[in-house]
Parts: structure tokens; sequence; C-alpha cells
């Protein structure tokens, strides 16, 4: 079942996303269009978006796309109003790539041109890998989208950090959190 006003496939990803006013966000969550099937689209875990095998090299596609990105309970989906296609995401869909401190807030840029304020609603987490006990952050970007902090990123972190009771925390937006253990 498709609207006559939104093209299918691709097209009508982007139509959607292009509703968006300025650099706003098109209301996904709104949206409870019927499974339509598989798109050969893949946000590899260097952040890198693919389609049919080919990086997506247009950045502002890139940023088209992410706007009408959703996770559900059955994976990642690119959603239009009419047409829920599923696409496969090896890690977290974006990274954050730069971070910014100014008065208590700590704001990070994803690669898709994001900015987030940590805080209790945007979560810092950071899991240890149980075989390798390397560290694996992520900041929460919207809705049950997450950000990979970059390397460079974590280690600003880090130098940032304060120990407290063996523990690395960093604070922003009136909230602690906690990056690991001190060794």
């Amino acid at each position: 079942m498709t609207n006559s006003a939104t093209p299918p496939g691709l097209s009508g990803v982007a139509e959607a996303a292009r509703q968006a006013p300025g650099r706003g966000l098109p209301p996904v969550h709104l949206w409870r269009p019927e499974h339509c099937g598989d798109i050969d689209i893949l946000i590899r875990a260097d952040g890198v978006w693919m389609h049919e095998g080919s990086p997506i090299g247009r950045a502002e596609l890139v940023r088209l796309f992410s706007t009408v990105l959703r996770k559900d309970p059955d994976g990642y989906h690119l959603v239009t109003p009419v047409e829920k296609l599923k696409i496969k995401v090896e890690d977290l869909p974006f990274r954050a790539v730069t971070m910014q401190a100014s008065e208590g807030l700590l704001s990070f840029t994803t690669d898709v041109g994001d900015v987030v304020e940590a805080g209790a609603d945007h979560p810092i987490v950071v899991e240890t890998d149980a075989v390798t006990g390397e560290p694996s952050p992520r900041v929460h970007v919207r809705a049950d989208l997450w950000a990979r902090i970059a390397r460079s990123v974590f280690y600003e972190l880090v130098e940032r950090a304060e120990a407290a009771d063996g523990r690395l925390a960093v604070r922003s937006g009136g909230e602690a959190f906690c990056l690991g253990s001190v060794e």
C-alpha cells in the first residue's frame, strides 16, 4: 500500500526526509507503515554507509537518510509515512567524532551532523569487553539511536575525567558518567 504522493524505495525515503524543515527531524516515531522488506544498505562499524556494496559518497544523502532512521525491536529501518525498509548496522549507526566542553556541558557532534549535549537525556555509557578489556564508549543521540564515541574523543574524555572511589568519571549537564576503573 503506497501513497501516490510518496514514491517507493530510496526515492520515497529521500522525499520523506526532505520534508523536515531545516535540520529538523521528521516525526518517524509517529509513522507506523507496514514492513516493506529489506534494502541493501549497511552502516559499517567504521560509520561508512554502503548501498549495494558501494559507499554512499554524498554526505548530504547520508545525512538525509539518517533523519529517517529508526530502531525497532526487529532492527534498524529507514521509515517514511508509507514504507519501512530494514537495513543492516554492524555496530551503532552513528559516530561521535568531536566534543566541545563549555559551561559544564559536553557536546558531541556525530558524523551525520547531529549535536547532543551529554546529560540525563543523553547519557554516556562505557562498556568494557570481557575478553579484551577494551572500553566501548557511546552516547545517546535520539530515541533508541546511539553514537560510538571515536577513540580520539574518548581520550579527550579520559583527560577531563576525575578519579573517585577507584573510578574515572566526567560530568555534564549535572550528571556524572563513569568511564571505567582507575588502574
